[in-house]
């Protein structure tokens, strides 16, 4: 009777009460910085005629954020795992809807970056807090995976939402109310959070090494600036030398937690061939991807004239895909395999930015519309299995820093795809010939050159837009084909990481 009872209070014990609940706080968090991440792009136009950013101002304006939170992920997922993951994640909420203001009454280009840089801050203490709480409070592999899930589309929703009540905020108010958005979400996430969240910690966590936190951050910020100066001016001495600097650094960072007892990261992690092969994946993904996503918005607005709320619409399909994908991913790789979703998914997603190498100033909304919807669908289902992936190979304690890794590779990806396809757009762009008497400040930025042709003659103006937008979607497309090749390369990296890797098991 012992026996064949204690399966079943073993099925309940891990089903903990009102885990649903505290899921949909949690999605709160995701859904605040989804929001953020996507209302920016669409911004970047009035952003640029109110502040009058330079072309590289507009760039660390639009990847600051992601150069902090990368560098910060890891530290700030460890220090979760060691002060209790419900509390870092309150905290942060409440700093990022305060420093959400602070964003939104920037004056000067140089202060929206400052702003931005500091909600990077905030930031880096939710994404991780938010993964680690699942995978605690989930203990069930398929619920686990079905929390994965909605965790996913809800970021996808977000990126949804983000565009169409920014689109509609920007055609209403000033662009810095695009960033108060956030208030309410952030009011919401922490009353109820308070009473819903349960705490959960690292038992035996050690001490937090601030001389760990200082490598890692000094590591990634000084080996993604190199990256972004090099491609942006090419290789000179300040660039070469803060890659040098990074790369000490994180080799510090590296040796640093294999002597340590209890180390910020455990290294041995990524011995595992799914945890590492998921990580990379997701790196490579939002590389190919970011760069050109940055830049869609500015082509909506700024070379097919649409306004902010009709360009907020047409980004729609990918948030829809992804969040269909999201939802159905875990029980396609049960039933198919991890390795087939994954790199399925990535190659979709590549062959649809390599078709929108075809995309011209006056395409029509189909081509764009259904490779938005593929990159959606394929983008969905990779995120959510390579997460459940990660989230199932490490132990509960150490859910914290796994996550942090996971949302590093994001990040990472998020900030080198900005800089590498981002400059590719930007470089190509500098170089349009304008008709005579052509502002040197029109060769900055796209914005810069439709602001400037507002005040030419009739015929001066459209030769100028003319000959701008004509440039712009050259470098689109070579930015587009660039993202392509990263993400057919990600699909055979996944192919070849993830084999015989399951999602069954973890515990």
């Amino acid at each position: 009777m012992t026996s064949t009872l204690r399966p079943d209070r073993t099925t309940e014990a891990v089903k903990r009460p009102g885990r649903w609940l505290a899921l949909s706080v949690l999605v709160l968090a995701v859904l605040l910085v989804a929001v953020d991440a996507t209302v920016l792009g669409l911004a970047t136009p009035y952003i640029s005629e109110d502040l009058h950013p330079t072309g590289t101002q507009l760039l660390w304006i639009g990847d600051v954020y992601s150069f902090v939170i990368a560098g910060l992920l890891v530290s700030m997922g460890s220090l979760g795992d060691r002060v209790g993951r419900k509390r870092i994640l309150l905290v942060g909420a409440t700093a990022f809807g305060a420093l959400s203001v602070l964003n939104a009454y920037a004056t000067t280009s140089e202060l929206l970056i400052l702003a931005r840089a500091l909600l990077g801050v905030a930031g880096a203490t939710l994404m991780p807090a938010t993964l680690a709480l699942i995978r605690n409070i989930f203990h069930d592999p398929r619920e686990r995976s079905l929390a994965v899930g909605i965790w996913g589309a809800t970021a996808s929703a977000g990126m949804a939402v983000g565009p169409i009540a920014g689109g509609f905020l920007l055609e209403h108010f000033w662009w810095g109310s695009v960033f108060l958005i956030n208030l309410p979400v952030m009011a919401v996430l922490v009353l109820v959070g308070v009473r819903t969240l349960p705490e959960s910690r690292n038992p035996h966590p050690g001490p937090w090494d601030l001389t760990s936190v200082l490598l890692s951050l000094a590591g990634m910020i000084g080996l993604v600036y190199a990256v972004k100066e090099a491609a942006a001016h090419g290789f000179s001495v300040p660039a070469l030398g803060a890659g040098l600097l990074g790369a000490a650094a994180l080799y510090g960072f590296v040796r640093r937690q294999l002597t340590m007892p209890v180390p910020l990261l455990d290294m041995r992690l990524f011995r595992r061939r799914g945890f590492s092969g998921a990580v990379l994946a997701d790196l490579l993904t939002v590389l190919g991807m970011s760069g050109l996503v940055f830049f869609l918005s500015q082509f909506l607005q700024l070379v097919q004239d649409r306004p902010p709320f009709e360009a907020g619409l047409a980004e729609l399909p990918a948030a829809v895909g992804a969040v269909a994908a999201g939802l159905v991913a875990g029980r396609a790789a049960r039933r198919f395999s991890v390795r087939a979703v994954v790199a399925g998914g990535l190659a979709a997603v590549g062959v649809a930015l390599a078709a929108l190498t075809t995309l011209g100033q006056t395409a029509g909304y189909p081509v764009l519309g259904a490779a938005l919807l593929v990159v959606g669908v394929g983008a969905g289902l990779s995120f959510t299995v390579t997460a459940d992936v990660i989230l199932s190979s490490v132990p509960k304690d150490q859910a914290g820093a796994a996550s942090a890794v996971s949302e590093t590779a994001y990040e990472l990806g998020a900030a080198l795809g900005i800089a590498l396809l981002g400059s590719i757009v930007t470089g190509v762009y500098r170089d349009f010939t304008g008709p005579a008497g052509t502002p040197a400040g029109a060769h900055e930025s796209l914005g810069a050159a439709v602001q400037d042709a507002a005040h030419l003659p009739p015929h001066q103006a459209e030769a100028l837009l003319d000959a701008a937008r004509e440039s712009f979607v050259h470098g689109l497309h070579l930015a587009s084909a660039a993202g392509a090749a990263v993400l057919l390369t990600a699909s055979a990296v996944a192919w070849f990481l993830l084999r015989g890797q399951e999602l069954d098991g973890a515990e």
